[in-house]
């Protein structure tokens, strides 16, 4: 119980500076573009392998390495879909306790489904829904 409350404030701490849970700031942060570190920061805190993560964004893994190297942000669209998918990474860890435990759950078919929830994250309006259905999990609603 204990490394999981570490686990927390790890990923917490890694993106205290990004304000992803107001929308106008999340909107003003995509803008301006994300830094490549926050990428790779992202990827490593989810245990996420960088090719997996570039896909979901729509991006190669390439095109990332090649924007650290120039030291160039993001555009803004894939800037938006990132600063979304650490939103529900926060939000996951919480109500399930873990990374490991939601990763398990965005793995799992939904109940009258066989889609999993992994396979609406490489939209950004499906990283939405997929919020949702974690608030609704919060709420007690069966999903």
């Amino acid at each position: 119980m204990e490394s999981t409350a570490a686990e927390a404030r790890t990923f917490q701490s890694r993106f205290k500076n990004l304000d992803f849970n107001n929308s106008y700031n999340l909107f003003l942060s995509a803008r301006a573009g994300i830094n490549t570190k926050v990428f790779y920061d992202f990827a490593e805190a989810v245990k996420m392998p960088e090719k997996k993560l570039a896909s979901l964004i729509n991006i190669s893994a390439r095109t990332v390495s090649n924007y650290k190297e120039k030291r160039k942000a993001l555009e803004p669209s894939h800037s938006e879909h990132l600063l979304k998918l650490i939103a529900l990474y926060d939000k996951g860890q919480t109500i399930f306790g873990s990374i490991d435990e939601l990763n398990y759950w965005l793995e799992k078919p939904f109940w009258n489904s066989k889609e999993k929830p992994m396979d609406w994250l490489n939209t950004s309006g499906g990283v939405d829904l997929v919020i949702e259905e974690i608030d609704r999990l919060a709420e007690g609603y069966p999903v």
